[in-house]
């Protein structure tokens, strides 16, 4: 799914209306009765509904809703319309006032300038239509203070289109005090990026987005660099395999993973990769790994590391088709050392996680030497270490774009919503994955995955979306039988044949 900005939105609302055809105030209307069945859907006709306005289409889209919502049965509706100073609200919006008020005995109230707040309690329910994502300055005076107040009621929020406040993408400028905190976000056709901060979580709570029927024609001819990474996408890249197959049709891989007291994560990575379907899985290792890994994963090579308990070389004894290199390795100068010389001889995509990047942390030069659209996962902390500290994920996705570009690298951050930030500036979201996956091994079992990929034959940008999706969905099956309290690394890779098989299938 594309994810568009504030403009792009626009742009399809305009062609919308114009090549359905369809009129404006119809179009809200369309919206409205999505957003009143979900709310008819959530609470019976008894609750007391307070709804608040704006001035703009947001404001008209409330309106409508509180409309649909009386001539349904509910009785205990509130309405106040924001319009301060009179005659400043848009045109759709003044026709839903009209129809709303000609329904005869409504509690409405047109605020015009002085304001009493109703009183508001935890048991009611609040329509947030203030603001919509075309906001461009953050709230102040009147309207922060009535934010405010809506937060501080313990009234169960729902929020038009975004929370009033928050800007649809960034908001490194805004003026977080001044946001409302939804506990439901009924977004209109799109989600927004913002959506997909954990900074902006406390807005926007729960998001569900409601299909308004904005032309399909224009969503899939209009461009955008940001992507929802969903099933259906996973799904039409997935290869199938032929019948007469064999085994190097699959693709080699070689690990460079584990050490002395961290031979796990070496485990947890090979046996993700053979589930994943790469055809040859060679683990170099120091020798002190070898009774491990030959019980552990007996369908993975053993390839010994000169050293007993530290990784001190990688040779390619063979022309793998990738190479990952960092679960577990440690970060030792000689182990350093050796992963220098691979950077330095190495022109084809790798893929570097956990200490391999540690390492890079204690030298940096080695950025420079990385090869073109090699693939890094970092979960934030590491993000840091490499790249310097920062205090949000919005933050941390500008960097990640800004060295994405500047190294010809493939960058995952790791997390809720992974981002994986390609070289070109295009950002793939994912929505599989779980709380429960904040475990240790998790990331370990990433790097079999996306590894075993692009040992598979798949671009590297390709291998890492496709990777990071099915790792996440993997946990997803693993949580609805387990719980997210008890889930482990081993869990997500026991559930990685799952993942595939409903991944792959036509639904």
């Amino acid at each position: 799914m594309k994810i568009f900005t504030t403009e792009d939105i626009r742009q399809i609302d305009r062609y919308t209306l114009e090549n359905e055809p369809i009129a404006s105030i119809d179009l809200m209307e369309r919206a409205a009765q999505a957003i009143a069945c979900e709310v008819i859907s959530r609470w019976l006709p008894n609750r007391r509904i307070v709804i608040f306005a704006g001035p703009g289409n947001n404001g008209g889209d409330a309106l409508a809703v509180a409309r649909l919502l009386i001539e349904q049965g509910y009785k205990a509706v509130e309405v106040f319309l924001f319009n301060i100073g009179g005659n400043k609200i848009s045109a759709e919006c003044r026709t839903n006032k009209e129809r709303l008020q000609a329904l005869g005995d409504v509690d409405f109230t047109e605020v015009v300038n002085d304001f009493n707040p109703p009183y508001l309690s935890k048991s009611d329910i609040v329509i947030d239509g203030l603001f919509g994502a075309g906001l461009r300055d953050p709230l102040k005076g009147g309207y922060a203070a009535m934010i405010r107040y809506i937060n501080e009621s313990g009234a169960y929020v729902v929020s038009i289109d975004v929370p009033s406040g928050l800007f649809g993408e960034w908001n490194d400028k805004n003026d977080r005090h001044n946001i409302v905190n939804a506990h439901l976000t009924l977004a209109l056709q799109f989600p927004r990026l913002a959506f997909f901060f954990a900074e902006n979580h406390t807005f926007v709570g729960e998001w569900k987005v409601l299909d308004i029927e904005l032309s399909k024609e224009a969503i899939s001819t209009l461009p955008s660099d940001i992507y929802l990474v969903e099933r259906e996408d996973v799904h039409r890249k997935l290869r199938h395999r032929k019948l007469f197959a064999n085994k190097y049709d699959f693709g080699s891989l070689m690990l460079v993973a584990g050490s002395y007291g961290m031979m796990g994560a070496a485990v947890l990575s090979a046996r993700a990769a053979m589930r994943t379907g790469c055809g040859l899985v060679t683990v170099h290792a120091p020798r002190c790994g070898m009774l491990t890994m030959q019980t552990a994963v007996p369908e993975a090579i053993f390839d010994p590391d000169k050293h007993d308990i530290i990784t001190s070389d990688i040779a390619l004894k063979h022309n793998y088709s990738t190479i990952a290199i960092g679960p577990g390795i440690g970060t030792n100068a000689a182990t350093i050392d050796a992963l220098e010389k691979f950077l330095i001889n190495s022109k084809a995509p790798c893929l570097l996680d956990a200490d391999a990047l540690n390492c890079l942390e204690q030298r940096r030069n080695l950025l420079n030497s990385l090869p073109i659209m090699s693939v890094l996962t970092p979960h934030a902390r590491e993000f840091e270490r490499l790249f310097g500290e920062y205090y949000t994920d919005e933050d941390r996705v500008k960097k990640a774009l800004e060295t994405a570009r500047y190294y010809n690298i493939i960058i995952v951050l790791k997390g809720h919503y992974t981002k994986t930030v390609f070289p070109d500036g295009k950002i793939y979201i994912n929505h599989s994955g779980n709380v429960g996956m904040a475990t240790a091994g998790s990331g370990d079992v990433l790097t079999g995955v996306i590894g075993s990929l692009m040992a598979q034959g798949y671009r590297p940008e390709v291998a890492a979306v496709l990777g990071v999706f099915l790792h996440g969905y993997a946990g997803d099956l693993a949580a609805a039988q387990l719980g997210t309290y008890s889930l482990t690394a081993s869990d997500i890779i026991d559930f990685l044949p799952k993942a595939i098989i409903d991944t792959m299938a036509d639904k």
